[in-house]
């Protein structure tokens, strides 16, 4: 890029010098109006042409370069206008789809919600029946518990009072014939 613009500098002062003495005005007659000053006049327009011809061959495969490169980059600016107008239409249409997805989740949240309150019902009422049965045993429990220690309670008062009949029952005298008796009923298994 720097070597084409210093060459097109170069040929724009060569082509400056070279036509400088024919743009030269003079106030006596000009000797290029004679016919030597025409010749030489096409002769430094054919020089000055062939400069410029050489100039632009020179720098013609820079130029094909730049124009090849300037190619590359619109063609590359075209597939990615291409790319994200691609993806502007898919955003538009899930954009379109948006509404409707919103929709379709607010109704499986509103279903999942429904499904985990009647899940949440069920095991609530689950619990309410193991801890039913839970209190049940406990009270069956302690329902035997109260049983046996009243049961307990009733043998020890009926010794008690059994004891307390036998004391007032049982004088020296009924203890005496108690005791005959036991001896007789030995005597007689001893036969």
């Amino acid at each position: 890029m720097r070597n084409t613009s210093r060459r097109f500098g170069f040929l724009a002062v060569c082509a400056l010098l070279a036509a400088a003495p024919a743009l030269a005005q003079e106030s006596s007659p000009s000797p290029a109006d004679s016919p030597t000053g025409v010749v030489f006049r096409w002769i430094n327009f054919a020089i000055v042409a062939v400069l410029i011809i050489w100039g632009f061959r020179k720098a013609a495969p820079g130029f094909r370069a730049q124009r090849e490169l300037i190619g590359q980059k619109i063609a590359e600016g075209t597939r990615a206008r291409e790319a994200a107008e691609q993806r502007r239409r898919e955003v538009e249409e899930k954009m379109k789809g948006l509404g409707q997805e919103i929709d379709r989740i607010r109704a499986e949240a509103k279903k999942v919600g429904e499904a985990e309150a009647i899940r949440l019902r069920a095991a609530a009422k689950e619990d309410a029946q193991k801890i039913e049965r839970a209190a049940q045993a406990e009270i069956a429990a302690a329902e035997r518990a109260a049983r046996m220690e009243l049961k307990a309670l009733a043998a020890g008062m009926a010794v008690d009072r059994a004891e307390a009949l036998l004391r007032d029952e049982l004088t020296p005298k009924a203890e005496a014939a108690l005791f005959n008796g036991f001896i007789g009923e030995l005597e007689r298994s001893a036969n």
